[in-house]
């Protein structure tokens, strides 16, 4: 296989939120140690995220300190650190994310070398910040993202053999509709807040067609700490084949 094995790595509520009110409460901190055991027995070596998630979580909506006088910067992908034994792969399309750091920093997990998975429309002035940072990124589609590209080049460029897709769920679903959704691996936590605009596990992009609902097959159902249930899927009717 030309890409990383993809799983879809996600805690929800009852009511299939991946955000919200009950991710402040103390009865979701068992599920979440149960989230990072089941995440390190895959072994993987990058996990993805989309743009939001990223800002939420890790940059906090930091701005990048352009400069838009920038020498033209060199076509193609930039390859900062190849020997990173971890990576995270962050969706940003346009170029938005405010790096102070080309390593990531999370939970007990390894450090992380960043990649940025980028489109045409991402600025030289953002790729020159990026080359700057040693912030390693790829450029995969021209107005939108190419996930099956961008799963090619991480394989390629960086020896991604096992890749983590982690939220949103905008991200999680055209991964989803892509073809390219090998497993779901989901923790249920057994908690509900009712939330009406927080996001779910799977979101369609209005710029995504529309296409028939994604079937999967149960592959094992484990009880965990918390009263969590870990259920993990395969895809039966994936849309594309990659």
């Amino acid at each position: 296989m030309n890409r990383p094995y993809i799983v879809c790595h996600m805690m929800t509520s009852l009511d299939g939120k991946i955000t919200g009110p009950y991710m402040r409460t103390k009865a979701i901190k068992l599920p979440a140690q149960e989230y990072e055991r089941t995440n390190s027995l895959y072994r993987p070596q990058a996990w993805l995220c989309g743009r939001v998630t990223t800002d939420e979580n890790f940059t906090f909506y930091k701005k990048p300190m352009l400069d838009e006088n920038a020498p033209a910067v060199p076509e193609g992908d930039y390859v900062a650190v190849s020997d990173a034994q971890m990576h995270y792969v962050s969706v940003d399309a346009s170029g938005k994310i405010g790096w102070e750091s080309n390593t990531l920093h999370y939970e007990d997990r390894p450090a992380a070398h960043v990649i940025e998975v980028l489109t045409d429309k991402a600025s030289n002035a953002y790729r020159d910040f990026l080359r700057k940072m040693k912030i390693s990124y790829i450029i995969a589609g021209k107005d939108q993202l190419d996930c099956q590209l961008a799963a090619e080049k991480l394989k390629a460029l960086f020896k991604i053999e096992t890749l983590m897709l982690s939220g949103g769920g905008f991200i999680n679903w055209s991964f989803l509709q892509a073809g390219l959704v090998d497993e779901l691996s989901l923790i249920l936590a057994p908690l509900a807040d009712g939330e009406n605009k927080t996001s779910t596990l799977f979101e369609k992009s209005d710029f995504l067609p529309e296409r028939a609902p994604v079937e999967f097959a149960l592959k094992s159902v484990e009880k965990g700490q918390g009263d969590s249930i870990w259920l993990r899927y395969t895809v039966k009717n994936a849309p594309c084949q990659s």
